[in-house]
């Protein structure tokens, strides 16, 4: 059937009642093995056995602010760890890795196979998008999960993910399972499951894989929008954001997932070492002169990111204010991450264009403390007839209480072959 469905033969109609029957009816474990390997070889499987080194790449579920490969990448490395990897585009409320490289003016996401093998094998990292060789039945099979509503189906979500994964080349894998209002997997215990069943799968075909569940009932760092979170990771990436400020959870995140994959990659014994290493190669400038690199081997325009204050500026800059005192006890993601959408900074349809420009900037984070009037926090936009709406949403976003909420880590647990584990922040 899925290869019937890859050559045609099978009709859409057809294939959407498979999906909707799994989405009611779910797989055993069995048949999720089986699908996700019928996924992975109806295209190529890249073969990086002639690049030295444990290659490892990492894969979100996608959250609102989420830009940790960006930074995330770059940093492991620098550590000497080979990074493949093929990233998705912004989907409903969630950003994607590959319009925010794209708001780089010149970088290239559509890279041939060679050109891909190339990249990686000159300077040990390469991010791309889904080639057309690389796990076809998904592609295609993706755009009729969207408009059949059958996304949230943990087996179909599972294949989707790993097919494309073990297609890249990786020899390992470190997941970041999101899980919240933020995240499309809103359920603690759902978010588990998806976790688990993705660690089963890697491990079943030979992937070391270990996945994170972390928290996405807030914004993740402090922009959301493609080019303003290209400049937080940059500032990030360079050492001036991060350390007790509104990037603090975006650092603790990517920190965490560093050092796990420098375990996997032979680079580190424990991710507190491999935790240390990550910080280290941002200290010493290595790992924001890797992400020069990449953006140069991808013919994009590094003097921009160095030069941050070139980008062009959207006509609107309109500062959200809120009538309370106390302190923030809440910020709602995805009311955030929708209303992202009606800036321009993501798509209400697969076919509308991105403005890469088009974003928010949170000035408080839950926690901060607030007084009437104060600005929590900035939005850009060329759409007139939006400013006014945005505004009132934004502000609505942001719940504000007497007493700050108790501080927690964004890590809420790691899933490896052995079952789940209590994470301690490190």
């Amino acid at each position: 059937m899925i290869s019937g469905y890859v050559a045609g033969a099978i009709p859409d109609y057809q294939m959407s009642s498979f999906l909707m029957a799994c989405y009611f009816r779910g797989m055993s474990e069995e048949e999720t093995l089986t699908f996700t390997r019928l996924m992975l070889h109806s295209g190529d499987v890249i073969d990086l056995a002639d690049i030295p080194g444990v290659k490892v790449d990492k894969h979100s579920t996608g959250g609102v602010g989420d830009k940790v490969s960006l930074i995330l990448a770059p940093i492991v490395a620098a550590c000497g760890v080979p990074v493949p990897m093929i990233s998705g585009r912004g989907l409903g409320h969630t950003g994607g890795t590959l319009d925010k490289l794209e708001s780089i003016p010149g970088f290239r996401t559509s890279l041939s196979v060679p050109e891909y093998k190339n990249v990686i094998r000159d300077i040990g990292l390469v991010m791309i998008g889904q080639t057309e060789e690389i796990a076809p039945a998904d592609r295609k099979m993706y755009a009729l999960r969207d408009v059949t509503a059958t996304v949230e189906c943990i087996p179909l979500i599972a294949g989707s993910i790993m097919s494309k994964k073990l297609a890249e080349g990786s020899d390992a894998l470190v997941l970041d399972v999101k899980t919240g209002r933020g995240a499309f997997m809103q359920s603690y215990n759902c978010s588990v499951e998806l976790a688990r069943t993705l660690v089963r799968i890697g491990n079943t075909f030979g992937k070391e894989t270990v996945a994170f569940i972390t928290d996405m009932n807030q914004p993740l760092g402090t922009t959301i929008g493609n080019w303003l979170e290209v400049v937080e990771s940059v500032e990030c990436l360079k050492g001036t954001r991060g350390t007790n400020d509104g990037s603090s959870d975006l650092m603790e995140v990517t920190h965490a997932l560093a050092g796990s994959m420098l375990v996997l990659g032979k680079k580190a014994t424990t991710i507190s070492e491999g935790v240390r290493l990550s910080k280290e190669v941002i200290a010493d400038g290595s790992a924001y002169r890797k992400f020069l690199q990449l953006i140069v081997a991808q013919g994009g325009d590094a003097s921009v990111t160095e030069n941050l204050e070139r980008y062009p500026l959207s006509k609107h800059s309109i500062e959200v204010r809120i009538d309370e005192d106390g302190h923030v006890g809440e910020i709602d993601p995805l009311e955030i991450g929708l209303t992202s959408i009606t800036l321009g900074a993501g798509r209400a349809r697969v076919d509308e264009a991105i403005d890469p420009k088009a974003g928010i900037v949170l000035k408080k984070k839950v926690g901060d403390k607030t007084e009437i009037g104060e600005v929590v926090a900035v939005f850009y936009t060329d759409r007139d007839e939006v400013v006014e709406s945005a505004r009132t949403r934004l502000a609505k976003a942001f719940r504000v209480g007497p007493s700050p909420p108790e501080k927690r880590s964004r890590i809420l647990g790691l899933i490896d072959n052995a079952g789940m584990s209590e994470w301690t922040p490190l």
